[in-house]
């Protein structure tokens, strides 16, 4: 398994490259100057737009900047923010917790309404039930996010007054976001899981295990439910960068501070290291949930071997 590992990590570590050459070169092919929209506001004579561009290395060839940029991130210092001169790996730190927040939530409610939906549809299959679960599960992957979170602002919060419409603050102000934010992907999740569950509940080893006199009960959860979940995972690793992403929406539809929101500004004021800094993190923290669900196999099912 260490030899795995160690293959996996170098994998991601290409990845991370990838996705943040990707993003450099992204951020540098937009229209504008980064220094010239933060004088925006103040003004600024050609002279000081040069020499600022001089002291943050914006007048560098752009190999050089990448050279830089990507030196300085293997020393983890993600540089300095153009818009605010705060260090990227202060600011992020800051904002992360609320993300990381955010998207456990929206994973909570994924998994709760998925795996409830997907289990109750598989086992009422051809039924009024089945119908109903499957309508709700297409109704989640195919609802936007921003439309799913206007709609339930303007319900509970416009309407019923339940439940706070922005912020966040105790729990009543996560309970909107991570609910927008988990329905859609409990769709995808419920959607495999049926599927999965009817071909498992027609093998020769369920048939066994009835025959053995086990409950109903007992045969669907331990034999069952445990041999269908393999795939499963492999899509809750897929929508954990979902959800991350989904967050940037997210933040912003209930005013909620974090890297979503930080992003969206940054992205406004052109302030290049701030977004090449969030993206990498979130970069990151796929590429270790998804090492994390490939270990976890080899709980469900003990013959899997890593090789």
């Amino acid at each position: 398994m260490i030899k795995y590992i160690v293959r996996r990590l170098l994998v991601s570590l290409l990845v991370l490259w990838g996705v943040s050459t990707l993003v450099f070169g992204m951020m540098h092919a937009l229209p504008g100057d980064p220094v010239e929209v933060m004088l925006s506001r103040s003004g600024g004579s050609a002279a000081t737009i040069a020499s600022i561009r001089q002291q943050l290395g914006l007048d560098a060839p752009l190999y050089v900047q990448y050279l830089r940029f990507f030196a300085n991130a293997l020393q983890g210092d993600l540089g300095r923010s153009i818009s605010t001169g705060m260090k990227v790996t202060d600011m992020i730190a800051g904002q992360f917790p609320a993300t990381l927040e955010l998207a456990s939530a929206g994973m909570l409610v994924a998994l709760s309404l998925g795996l409830v939906l997907g289990l109750i549809a598989a086992l009422k299959h051809n039924s009024w039930i089945d119908n109903l679960c499957v309508l709700l599960s297409v109704i989640g992957v195919s609802v936007p996010i921003f439309w799913l979170g206007l709609l339930l602002i303007q319900i509970f919060a416009a309407q019923l007054h339940w439940l706070p419409a922005t912020g966040e603050g105790d729990l009543k102000h996560l309970l909107l976001p991570a609910l927008v934010l988990g329905f859609s992907s409990a769709g995808s999740i419920a959607r495999l899981l049926r599927a999965t569950m009817l071909d498992v509940l027609t093998q020769d080893y369920m048939r066994t295990a009835r025959a053995k006199g086990l409950t109903e009960k007992l045969v669907v959860l331990r034999h069952g439910a445990r041999n269908a979940l393999i795939p499963v995972v492999t899509m809750i690793g897929m929508q954990a960068g979902f959800l991350l992403g989904g967050t940037v929406v997210t933040e912003t539809i209930f005013s909620r501070r974090g890297l979503g929101q930080m992003t969206i500004n940054a992205i406004l004021w052109l302030d290049f290291p701030v977004v090449q800094g969030a993206v990498l993190v979130i970069a990151l923290t796929y590429v270790l949930v998804n090492l994390l669900v490939d270990l976890s196999y080899g709980l469900l099912d003990p013959r899997i071997r890593y090789g």
